[in-house]
């Protein structure tokens, strides 16, 4: 079975996605920016401590503060 493109549609779509990205890239953030280097340490330690598994989840954290 063919399936019919249809020009319009396409045009329609990547106008919005044009727009879509134009919306990010204007509101983007520059967290290297914004951090100090306490915060980029304290977010490296972090990231580090995630994936070495020594962290724990937001429920599970929850649970341990329950009394």
């Amino acid at each position: 079975m063919e399936t019919l493109i249809n020009p319009q549609e396409i045009m329609k779509k990547l106008i919005k996605l044009q727009a879509d990205v134009d919306f990010i890239k204007n509101n983007m953030v520059d967290i290297d920016y914004i951090l100090d280097e306490d915060d980029r340490e304290a977010l490296r330690l972090a990231e580090e401590e995630y994936r070495n598994g020594e962290t724990i989840s937001h429920e599970e954290l929850k649970k341990e503060l329950e009394l």
